[in-house]
């Protein structure tokens, strides 16, 4: 099948790739002269473990390839899937549609036969509506199906979670727009998973149900790590006792300095924003939301505190400044707020990060980059683990004691075992395994 792919950011170059990599004829389509630029040199706009040689491989075989002409990429195509931006809109939190509108309006030009027109971003209950009357509008003759398909790709695990997932939804409201869709995924036929049809609007709905309750999740845990520091108890044992309840599971229970990346901060607010608009405020995610943001600041105390309340002069060793390892990604990073606070603490940064760096220079200022994790902690009054990458699970700690001007470590990730960290002469704080609550509760039993 040939299939056009609108937008070739994160997600519609991984899904294109994929796609293409299926034996499918794709065609990845994008504004940006630059970006296509560079695709067609072969250099990859974005990090994402595997994508470079998943690329590198259909283009050489003839089956992908990319464009800045929207109406000769869609030419002939059995679907085209509209893969573009869609971030919070200043002012009131909402997903901001009109690079979605966009694409339909040329979309809709451009069209030559039936063709399904697939909405592959995340966006509101109601979109797919605005899209079919949108080239309704702009194309009266026109043949076509507008269908929801939502991505559930985790970053650092993009390609794998394409070609194994959990499930594919698929909303459509006509049989002709299912049937292509579903011949689209066919090659994953053989891996039994479970392929959900619904209704438009509930496809669109359900992806941001999906990363709300993660976000949920992921709150709940912090909060409860919180809890934890007071009373003196183990937040990773509170979690795995949790998490093996099968009705709950032990993904997103994992203690940190709050959510971050492209998806759950903006999604969660568009949710926020579309139930108030239809009277059904959801308070539960309103509350996420509102917590989430706040504890990210929250972090920064408690690296103050550990640095005996205040780090005015002192310099700081930042390792990790993504939202998550194994991306570039540095949208809504916890290290973003984390850094800023300190700053206005009168701090000096000097950060590490394996593959965020380049990004981050361009929402930074007055950072001091380091070569890698030892130089980063050379002179450091302080190191503060906020990015739990590989490359810092193991670090030589007699090594980094020795290079720092003072021995304090905070671990807002947990990676390191706080007796090991400890014996090695180190101030170790870490995030609800606190020793303070342990005093506090022997306090009040005596």
């Amino acid at each position: 099948m040939k299939i056009a792919m609108v937008g070739s950011g994160y997600v519609g170059l991984v899904s294109g790739a994929c796609f293409a990599d299926f034996g499918h004829d794709v065609v990845c389509i994008d504004k940006d002269d630059r970006k296509i630029a560079a695709l067609l040199r072969g250099e990859i706009p974005i990090f994402e473990p595997g994508l470079d040689d998943l690329v590198a491989s259909n283009v050489a075989a003839g089956r992908l390839s990319f464009t800045t002409d929207i109406a000769a990429g869609i030419q002939g195509a059995d679907a085209v899937f509209i893969a573009v931006g869609t971030p919070s809109r200043r002012g009131d939190g909402f997903a901001d549609l009109s690079y979605v509108y966009g694409a339909a309006r040329e979309i809709a030009a451009a069209l030559t036969g039936f063709t399904v027109i697939v909405t592959k971003s995340t966006v509101p209950v109601g979109t797919g509506d605005e899209v079919e009357r949108i080239v309704r509008e702009t194309r009266p003759d026109a043949q076509f199906s507008v269908v929801s398909n939502p991505e559930f790709l985790r970053e650092g695990a993009a390609i794998d979670d394409f070609k194994r997932p959990d499930r594919i939804v698929i909303g459509a409201d006509d049989e002709r727009g299912f049937q292509v869709i579903n011949d689209v995924y066919r090659p994953l036929s053989l891996n039994s998973l479970p392929i959900l049809r619904t209704s438009r609007r509930t496809a669109e709905l359900t992806k941001y149900a999906a990363n709300a309750f993660l976000a949920v999740k992921i709150t709940f845990i912090n909060e409860i790590a919180d809890l934890c520091e007071q009373v003196g108890a183990n937040v990773q044992d509170v979690a795995r006792g949790m998490g093996l309840d099968n009705r709950i599971g032990s993904k997103f229970l994992h203690a940190g300095p709050g959510y971050g990346g492209s998806c759950f901060p903006k999604d969660t607010l568009a949710l926020v924003k579309t139930a108030q608009d239809y009277g059904a405020p959801i308070r539960i995610v309103e509350a996420v939301t509102a917590v989430n943001d706040q504890r990210k600041r929250g972090m920064a105390k408690k690296i103050v505190a550990a640095c005996g309340g205040s780090v005015r002069g002192k310099s700081v060793a930042v390792l990790g400044l993504t939202y998550k390892p194994n991306t570039d990604d540095m949208r809504e990073a916890p290290s973003l707020a984390i850094i800023a606070a300190l700053q206005d603490g009168g701090a000096r940064i000097r950060a590490f990060d394996p593959e965020g760096m380049e990004q981050a220079r361009l929402v930074l200022s007055d950072v001091d980059y380091a070569r890698d994790a030892y130089d980063c902690v050379t002179g450091a009054d302080v190191v503060v683990i906020v990015t739990e990458w590989d490359a810092f699970r193991a670090l030589n700690l007699d090594r980094v004691k020795g290079l720092m001007k003072a021995p304090i470590i905070v671990d807002l990730r947990n990676i390191y075992r706080p007796d090991d960290v400890r014996a090695r002469g180190f101030t170790y704080v870490d995030v609800g395994r606190s020793t303070v609550g342990r005093d506090k509760a022997a306090d009040a039993a005596a």
